[in-house]
């Protein structure tokens, strides 16, 4: 019994001890820390494993490297355009898009987002029609194939694929899939055997050092990018797999957004993706012109802009948040989770009860069940504002896009939720366009055809279950 005592006073004060190191050593933001501190208080043995998966803060340590001329050469076009912007003299395509110069500042100094001007850009929110591109693209390269996902299945869709980049990797193409150890869970280690035997080169993200044992499964790389021959890029929302296809019989139509572009931006996913696959791979990625083979294509200004929690800033949301702040009619949103943060929310407050349209799009239904009730808890807010929300019905809504008054737009792979801004690791296309973000538009309101709005009325007839549901998931939404 006394034995048992001491083993029981251990655990206090172990507990008291791993608090104080959140609270005063790690520096995490408020709601954070009282979520973890919960966690130790009811489950005090379980919770300090579950905080070392998930808890634990990744190194502020540089694990993205590149080599040092290649460093060079990016800093140095940054430094150039920040000083043209600072002394005045930068020149637009479109003069309509120095409106919005403080947001694009805002990236290139601060995530050394280059801004570009020559970008052709094609919108997809099929699956299949993303997909048939994308095979196309892939048929016809001629020096490399770059792919990162998040998700990658061994399934229908997943086999096309390989076999395309087995038939490339034969003729000689270099050939290299990234993948997240995490998210692809449930890849087939033949899958991946396959793809290595035909001289494609296949790396996991964060994978365990101890099998069945990874410290880092909490930060994910979320991204989803194509890169074919330095020219053609994909960016956006889908994933590879037959769900994404409207296969699956729980989520039936699956509706994202998803990006083809053609110029310059390509250049800024291909360092994305280099900077990347070095982490994960011991064959780096050095320098060549080749990698860099885009051509000017169109007019559309683009910002390629990434985040991550090895990040000092949390640069994707404070680019939502900065367009936000520059609306005067109406800002769109659409998002699998809503589950904003304190910054985020004010903001969109102060939009909506300034006399902004706000509406906000979400789905009908979870694909995790906890983030999808911190969700619902958290429209209430924005509808006492007097925002709109949509609950998408054809089907499952995964795009993650932004548009503000029909001049620009987001679309990306960050959602509006603590996981997307501060573990995972994400990238979003901001985008400078009239024309372009009136296509996104028109999706929008087409989206809108095949909704229901949620009315206060109807949020307030929510059943007792629900809205205890919803707090339980609101309480621990700093940690989904």
């Amino acid at each position: 019994m006394e034995l048992w005592s001491y083993f029981i006073g251990f655990i206090f004060l172990f507990n008291i001890a791993l608090g104080v190191s959140i609270i005063f050593l790690e520096r995490k933001d408020a709601s954070s820390t009282w979520a973890w501190l919960m966690v130790l208080l009811f489950i005090p043995i379980a919770g300090f494993f579950l905080y070392l998966i998930f808890g634990k803060p990744i190194s502020k340590r540089r694990i993205f490297t590149w080599d040092t001329k290649s460093r060079l050469g990016v800093k140095t076009a940054v430094q150039s355009q920040l000083r043209a912007i600072e002394e005045g003299n930068f020149e637009y395509k479109h003069r309509e898009i120095a409106e919005y110069e403080d947001l694009f500042y805002l990236h290139l100094r601060n995530d050394d987002a280059i801004f570009t001007q020559d970008n052709s850009v094609k919108i997809f929110t099929d699956g299949k029609e993303k997909f048939e591109s994308l095979i196309q693209d892939l048929e016809k390269a001629k020096d490399h194939i770059h792919l990162l996902y998040y998700i990658i299945r061994s399934d229908h869709l997943g086999d096309r694929i390989a076999d395309i980049l087995i038939k490339k990797a034969n003729e000689g193409l270099e050939v290299r899939v990234l993948y997240d150890d995490m998210g692809s869970r449930s890849l087939k280690r033949k899958y991946i055997k396959r793809l290595r035997r035909s001289g494609v080169q296949v790396e996991a993200f964060f994978p365990p050092k101890i099998p069945k044992i990874n410290f880092k499964i909490n930060y994910r790389n979320h991204r989803k990018i194509a890169i074919i021959d330095g020219k053609v890029g994909y960016i956006g929302g889908f994933n590879i797999g037959d769900e994404y296809l409207g296969q699956n019989k729980k989520f039936g139509n699956w509706r994202d957004t998803h990006l083809r572009i053609y110029g310059d931006a390509v250049l800024h996913m291909q360092t994305r993706f280099i900077l990347d696959w070095n982490q994960a791979s011991r064959n780096d990625i050095l320098y060549e012109d080749r990698y860099y083979n885009a051509l000017p294509h169109g007019d559309v200004g683009v910002q390629i802009v990434t985040s991550g929690p090895d990040s000092d800033w949390e640069q994707i949301k404070n680019g939502y948040i900065k367009m936000i702040m520059s609306a005067k009619d109406y800002i769109y949103i659409q998002t699998p989770y809503f589950i904003p943060d304190e910054s985020l929310r004010d903001v969109l407050r102060i939009a909506a009860l300034s006399g902004v349209d706000v509406k906000i799009m979400i789905p009908n239904k979870p694909d995790h069940p906890f983030v999808y009730w911190a969700t619902l808890s958290y429209i209430g807010d924005l509808l006492d504002a007097g925002a709109e929300v949509y609950i998408y019905q054809n089907g499952f809504l995964h795009a993650k896009t932004i548009i503000v008054d029909g001049k620009i737009a987001s679309v990306g792979t960050a959602n509006i939720d603590v996981r997307s801004f501060r573990l995972n690791f994400e990238i979003n296309a901001f985008l400078y366009d009239k024309d372009l973000t009136q296509r996104l538009v028109a999706e929008y309101e087409d989206d809108i055809q095949h909704s229901t709005q949620m009315t206060k009325k109807l949020y307030q007839q929510r059943s007792l279950g629900i809205r205890f549901k919803e707090s339980i998931s609101r309480l621990i939404s700093p940690v989904l």
